[in-house]
């Protein structure tokens, strides 16, 4: 029979997580079972939970409330393939039932099929780029709200002049007349074709895919009709099924970079919600991005180590899925290259906002830091010592420092 199971982190404060385990399989599915005849029992059988494994994590006298991982199977003949109805399932009301946490979801063979993953994946984004055996460099576009069409543009071309592989939208630029959708699309493929022609650079621009959900595939049909080069989508506004909607409609055909906009209120709680692996990571990933931003464990939203590492994996390693582009985010800046490098490998995505445009040449000067920093590293050397032949590294380093690993 197929299976979805889930896994909870349970703070049970009647420290009987053996009991909750077995209220959570029956009150998720059939209700109750000891006391149905026999007939319905046979009936019902196929739709039952089942506990799979209950683990203590701490002695019952350490705490009032003992700490538990619990993995409950649930029959997929419950639900419709389809991520909205999984989560009803398997976290709706239980949600809402004290101090639990849904940290993972096994999908059975049968269920995978349901869903598409990434369309182009790592393989594809480095194909269009044809960049491999680094990690690739991306910037965001600062400080536009208020600002035209032509600030836009500048800022485009000295991000791309520096050497930065994709420029994104700001999550916060919406639908508006200074830097109208369709124009950002148009008059930015101009900008970056010139400055290709003039350096022999190819730089990808995310444009950021935002209105009303009933609206949002045609939107996305538009800009593949203009040759836009990624969408940039607020996942966690709208929801994981509209990314997997994006992500199957071959008309619009494009990389999807997702952002994790309101993920936190869904993440950050020790007790509550869903882990970030599984929300920034496998749901992602199956949903069908080609890219998952989410906090890096050294920035000014960090992340733990831990936790963002679990994401990449998630992302990247395993599964019937092509992998998607980890990308660790928030306070990034050439001198932690190293770190990233490290903890991400090569299969990764340095994405900078104030590490790029903050730099004392510009974006131009910042995506060249970032881009010495990468070669430095992977022929490695320290970066202050490639910082006495690189200029834009050094005055990077003199402004934010840096730090020296053995990658």
């Amino acid at each position: 029979m197929s299976e979805i199971i889930a896994t909870y982190l349970v703070f049970d404060s009647k420290n009987n997580p053996e009991k909750k385990a077995e209220e959570i399989a029956l009150g998720l599915t059939v209700g109750s079972w000891t006391n149905l005849p026999e007939l319905e029992k046979n009936q019902l059988k196929k739709h039952k939970g089942r506990v799979v494994s209950v683990e203590g994590l701490a002695p019952e006298s350490a705490q009032k409330e003992r700490e538990a991982l619990i993995k409950i199977a649930y029959p997929t003949v419950n639900f419709s393939f389809d991520i909205p109805a999984i989560l009803t399932t398997v976290f709706g009301k239980l949600s809402m039932d004290g101090k639990i946490k849904l940290l993972d979801l096994q999908f059975s063979s049968e269920l995978k099929k349901a869903f598409p993953g990434p369309r182009f994946g790592i393989p594809g984004i480095r194909e269009k780029l044809n960049v491999y055996g680094r990690p690739l460099v991306m910037s965001i576009f600062k400080g536009l709200i208020g600002r035209d069409l032509d600030y836009l543009l500048s800022q485009l071309k000295e991000q791309a002049k520096g050497g930065v592989d994709i420029v994104k939208d700001d999550e916060i630029l919406f639908k508006n007349e200074l830097t109208p959708f369709e124009k950002r699309i148009t008059e930015g493929k101009k900008v970056l074709r010139e400055v290709f022609e003039t350096t022999g650079h190819r730089t990808l621009y995310a444009v950021n895919l935002t209105g009303r959900s009933s609206k949002l595939r045609d939107q996305a049909r538009k800009a593949a009709e203009l040759g836009a080069d990624i969408l940039l989508f607020n996942v966690f506004s709208y929801g994981l099924d509209i990314l997997q909607e994006l992500r199957e409609d071959d008309d619009i055909s494009l990389p999807i970079m997702a952002h994790p906009a309101f993920s936190g209120a869904i993440t950050s709680s020790p007790y509550y919600g869903l882990s970030h692996s599984l929300l920034l990571g496998k749901l992602t990933r199956y949903a069908g991005a080609d890219f998952s931003l989410f906090p890096s464990p050294y920035g000014t939203v960090a992340l733990e180590r831990d936790k963002a590492l679990a994401v990449a994996v998630a992302l990247r390693e395993g599964d019937d899925y092509k992998p998607c582009f980890p990308v660790p985010s928030a306070g990034i800046h050439p001198g932690l290259v190293p770190l990233l490098i490290q903890d991400f490998g090569i299969d990764s995505i340095i994405n900078a906002g104030g590490g790029v445009h903050g730099h004392p040449d510009g974006a131009m000067g910042g995506g060249l830091a970032f881009r010495q920093a990468i070669d430095a590293v992977l022929s490695g050397k320290l970066l202050s010592e490639s910082a006495e032949t690189s200029e834009e590294l050094r005055k990077a380093i003199d402004l934010w420092g840096s730090f020296e690993v053995n990658v």
